[in-house]
């Protein structure tokens, strides 16, 4: 017999569970894979504290079920990490590459405004970003890069160069968002093998 299947998806910096996109793949699950068990941490909002997070998330499920990973944003860019730590397949949808740059500007008070959660960003945490970097892919064939180049927020040309080697989908247009997101969850299901 198969071993169940786990899609665990990742939010991005200031989210939450209830990101849309997230949301569209528990949808999706739940109408045509009830099989698939989807999980969707609520991420803690330092970076070390989320890594932790997600290796208890992780590792229990190693060795009974097939698990697949899709990261949107700084979720994205712990979805490569995780694809480097386990070999799991992994989805980055408008992934944050150079998260430990772009969050130099976000430094001091912060509110979520998803949970509301009130926290400070520092120094420290920008260096436990950067710590969790991955330069290069051990598995290339088994991420898949998802990418719309009117992001507002990332430069898309980031991730197209640094995740040369995986799979990619670049679309004209569109936000980091990542508009008509609902056009991909039967493929990531299929890319994921879940």
């Amino acid at each position: 017999m198969s071993q169940p299947s786990v899609l665990i998806y990742i939010h991005g910096f200031n989210s939450s569970p209830l990101s849309h996109k997230a949301q569209v793949m528990a949808q999706y699950c739940a109408q045509y894979r009830p099989d698939i068990q989807v999980i969707v941490p609520k991420l803690p909002s330092f970076p070390l504290q989320a890594a932790e997070y997600l290796r208890q998330i992780v590792e229990p499920l190693l060795s009974t079920h097939n698990v697949g990973i899709i990261g949107s944003s700084l979720g994205g860019y712990f979805s490569a990490w995780l694809h480097q730590e386990y070999g799991l397949p992994a989805v980055l949808v408008n992934p944050a590459v150079r998260p430990y740059e772009l969050l130099v500007d976000y430094l001091g008070p912060q509110t979520n405004p998803y949970t509301h959660e009130q926290y400070v960003l520092d120094k420290s945490h920008i260096a436990e970003l950067k710590a969790l970097d991955c330069p290069t892919l051990t598995h290339p064939k088994s991420v898949w890069l998802i990418m719309q180049t009117g992001d507002e927020v990332l430069d898309f040309q980031q991730a197209v160069d640094k995740y040369s080697d995986a799979v990619q989908t670049i679309e004209q247009g569109g936000d980091h968002s990542f508009i008509d997101f609902e056009r991909y969850p039967e493929k990531i299901i299929h890319f994921l093998n879940l």
